[in-house]
């Protein structure tokens, strides 16, 4: 049976992590692992470093966070394509703005409304109270969130090791039973090594504003908050295999990955029907003509011809019509503006007035700006007078709209 680890804290989570992500995908190589979650505190920022490791290590991550609610339990959110990968990017965003930065303000009906196409884990309480039961406000919650997300929703299990890890698993194990739903085993990391518990102790300190002498309580009661490898954990949850099952099934629903995620450029920038790589063309021969006439030089003319078919094959038009628009705006309205940096290669940049330079002149490269081997659109940089920079902003924001 295989194990896929399904709730990582790096150090992405602000003062709670203890370590990178890059380690803890290394490390869970090292381990066996053929794929993990990294489960950061209401962010998704830790995911793209782990992502460029694995591909690298061949492995897989799947792309999630925790969310911390003002309302209710945490609740663990993987999307399972790209379209719930969007509505819990809206989901951050929404939660971002209602506060202060660095902090993040989400309810429960936030979640109900984005929760489509993900898949939920539900963390319950690290321990059982005196008469070693689930708090009740915590199993009524629970009941509501089962009723919200369905089938979509698991209750997570985790060894804590406060003395009634054996009592709190069959009260887990009661309490799934009686929602319908199933239990998911996790291991609630903290850092890749056991090393790193005193580095981990250190930042809750910082986080918590105490010393480690008298921090008590509020640091982890032991070490075993590090990457457990697979067989460490069917050991540990040998009594509930299912548990363990069920992390295969989520890992699998979750076909998601970072590859997937493409630039997305305005579409309302070309005219006259034309597509935009036939409207960036159209401009490109027009403002060619204005500088150099009817008769274009010869090396002026194959350099053209060559960024423009390279642009055509990586599907870059609307990138450069969005960056021309208000290129385009600024000059209509004597606002100074200067394209510059690697930009200044372009011949179809030169041709459409983002920048003054003409690359054929100066023999310039245009590879150095815009290469298939970077896999990314290029980068335009274009400074625009600071008196009116603010005219340019609002342009942009009633155009496109504010949000």
């Amino acid at each position: 049976m295989q194990y896929t680890e399904l709730q990582v804290t790096t150090n992405f989570s602000f003062l709670r992590g203890a370590s990178h992500p890059e380690e803890m995908v290394e490390h869970a190589r090292a381990l066996g692992y053929s794929s993990i979650a990294i489960t950061d505190r209401n962010t998704l920022a830790g995911i793209v470093r782990a992502h460029i490791v694995a591909k690298k290590l061949e492995m897989r991550i799947l792309p999630a966070c925790r969310l911390d609610l003002m309302d209710g339990p945490s609740l663990l959110a993987f999307p399972k394509d790209i379209d719930a990968y969007a509505r819990l990017s809206a989901l951050l965003t929404k939660g971002n703005l209602r506060t202060e930065k660095g902090k993040c303000q989400l309810y429960k009906h936030d979640v109900y409304e984005h929760a489509q196409g993900s898949l939920w884990i539900a963390l319950p309480p690290a321990s059982l109270n005196a008469s070693f039961e689930f708090d009740p406000v915590f199993k009524q919650v629970l009941k509501e969130y089962r009723e919200a997300l369905g089938e979509q929703l698991w209750l997570a299990a985790t060894r804590f090791y406060n003395g009634d890890d054996s009592k709190q698993l069959y009260r887990l194990a009661q309490l799934s039973k009686e929602l319908g739903m199933f239990m998911v085993a996790t291991n609630d990391v903290h850092y890749h090594d056991f090393k790193r518990r005193e580095l981990q102790d250190i930042i809750t300190c910082v986080r918590e504003k105490c010393t480690i002498y008298n921090a008590g309580y509020k640091l982890h009661p032991n070490a075993e908050r590090y990457l457990k490898s697979p067989a460490e954990m069917l050991r540990l949850f040998r009594q509930y295999p299912d548990a363990i099952r069920q992390t295969q099934i989520i890992a699998e629903a979750c076909t998601f990955s970072l590859d997937q995620l493409k630039y997305q450029y305005p579409k309302e920038i070309t005219s006259e029907g034309r597509t935009p790589q036939a409207e960036l063309e159209f401009l490109t021969w027009r403002g060619a003509k204005q500088i150099f006439g009817e008769q274009l030089p010869a090396k002026v003319k194959a350099n053209i011809e060559h960024e423009l078919t390279f642009i055509n094959q990586v599907n870059y038009a609307e990138y450069f019509l969005t960056v021309y628009d208000i290129v385009r705006y600024a000059r209509e309205h004597k606002i100074l503006c200067q394209g510059r940096g690697s930009a200044a290669n372009s011949t179809v940049c030169y041709c459409l007035g983002i920048t003054s330079v003409d690359p054929s002149k100066f023999d310039l490269l245009f590879e150095r700006f815009i290469s298939a081997a970077r896999n990314e659109p290029p980068d335009i940089d274009v400074d625009f007078e600071h008196e009116r920079r603010e005219e340019v902003m609002q342009y942009i924001y009633n155009k496109y709209g504010r949000d």
